[in-house]
C-alpha cells in the first residue's frame, strides 16, 4: 500500500513548479509567441504551400529556444533596470525566484541547444542565423544600445526580424529578396510598436536612467516619429507583392489592415499635439493585431489558387 504524500513532499512538488515558472518566465514567452506567429508564415510562402511538418515543428522549437536564450540573458543583464521599474518588479531575478548564476547558465546552455538543433534538424543558415539572432539581441542591443541611445529599440529591433530569415534558411537553405522584404517590415513596425509602451512606461525608464524616446522627446514627437515609421512598414508591406508575388488576400489585408494601423498612430499623434490624454497602449495593441493579419496572410496566400 502506497503512503499518502507528506507535507514534505508537497512543498517540494511546489518549489519544483515554481522554479519551472520562473525559468519559463526568464525567456519572455510572450515575445517567443510573437516571433512564432511570424516564423511558420513565412516558412509557407518559402514552400509556395505547406512545408515539411516535422521541419516546421523543429524550426518552431529551435527558434523558440533561441528567443529565450536571448531573452534569459537580457534579464540576467538588465537585472539592476528590472529592479527599478515598475513594470518589471515581478521577473524572476528581481523576485528572486532564480539566483543570477542560474539565471546565467541556463541562458547559455538554451543559446547552445538552440543552434545545435537547428543545424541537425534544420540545416546550418538557420543554425548560424540562430547565433547572429542571439549574438545581435545580446550584445547589440542589451549591451551596447539600450543605456546609450534613443534609437535602441530601432537597431536592436534588428534581432527581432531574425526570424523571418531563420525560417526561409530552415526551408530553402539560401536568402532571397522576398524574406528581406518580410525582414524590413518587422524592421520598420518596431518602433510604432514599441514606442507607445514606452510612453505608457515612460517615468519607470526615465527612473531607471534607459533614454527611450518617450523620456528625451515630447509626446508630439514621440507621436510623429511612430506615424512615419508606420507609413514606412505599410510600404514595405505591399512592396512584398510584386517581390514575392502575393495574390489578392495578402494585398487586400496588406492594404485595409495598413490604413487601419496608420489611422490608429494619426490619433496618437493628433490628441498629442492637441495636449489631450493620450491612450499609448491601443497604438500597442493594435500593432501586435496589424502583423498578426499580416502574417497570417502570408501563410494562407500562398494556398489559394488566386
Amino acid at each position: 500500500m502506497q503512503a499518502a504524500p507528506t507535507i514534505r513532499d508537497a512543498r517540494r512538488t511546489t518549489n519544483v513548479r515554481r522554479k519551472v515558472a520562473a525559468y519559463v518566465a526568464l525567456t519572455k514567452p510572450r515575445v517567443i509567441e510573437l516571433l512564432l506567429v511570424v516564423t511558420a508564415p513565412t516558412m509557407i510562402l518559402a514552400s509556395n504551400g505547406l512545408p515539411d511538418v516535422w521541419l516546421l515543428l523543429a524550426t518552431l522549437i529551435g527558434g523558440a529556444m533561441s528567443a529565450g536564450s536571448a531573452g534569459a540573458f537580457n534579464c540576467y543583464i538588465d537585472r539592476d533596470i528590472d529592479r527599478v521599474m515598475k513594470r518589471t518588479k515581478g521577473r524572476p531575478l528581481v523576485t528572486g525566484e532564480l539566483t543570477d548564476r542560474e539565471a546565467l547558465v541556463f541562458a547559455y546552455a538554451l543559446g547552445a541547444a538552440s543552434i545545435v538543433w537547428l543545424w541537425v534538424f534544420a540545416n546550418w543558415l538557420a543554425a548560424l542565423l540562430s547565433l547572429a539572432a542571439i549574438l545581435l539581441y545580446v550584445v547589440f542591443y542589451s549591451l551596447i544600445l539600450k543605456r546609450r541611445t534613443a534609437q535602441n529599440i530601432v537597431w536592436g529591433g534588428v534581432a527581432g526580424c531574425m526570424p523571418v530569415l531563420i525560417g526561409w534558411a530552415a526551408v530553402t537553405e539560401s536568402l532571397s529578396w522576398a524574406p528581406f522584404i518580410l525582414f524590413l517590415i518587422i524592421f520598420l513596425w518596431t518602433p510604432p510598436h514599441y514606442w507607445p509602451l514606452s510612453m505608457k512606461y515612460k517615468d519607470d525608464y526615465a527612473a531607471a536612467g534607459v533614454p527611450m524616446l518617450a523620456v528625451v522627446r515630447g509626446r508630439a514627437q514621440v507621436g510623429l516619429q511612430v506615424i512615419l515609421y508606420a507609413y514606412a512598414t505599410v510600404a514595405a508591406s505591399l512592396l512584398l507583392i510584386p517581390v514575392a508575388g502575393m495574390g489578392l488576400l495578402y494585398s487586400s489585408v496588406a492594404l485595409v489592415s495598413g490604413i487601419w494601423f496608420v489611422a490608429e498612430c494619426h490619433r496618437l499623434y493628433n490628441l498629442a499635439i492637441r495636449g489631450q490624454e493620450v491612450s499609448p497602449m491601443r497604438v500597442f495593441h493594435g500593432s501586435i493585431v496589424y502583423l498578426s493579419l499580416l502574417f497570417l496572410a502570408v501563410g494562407v496566400d500562398p494556398l489559394l489558387p488566386f
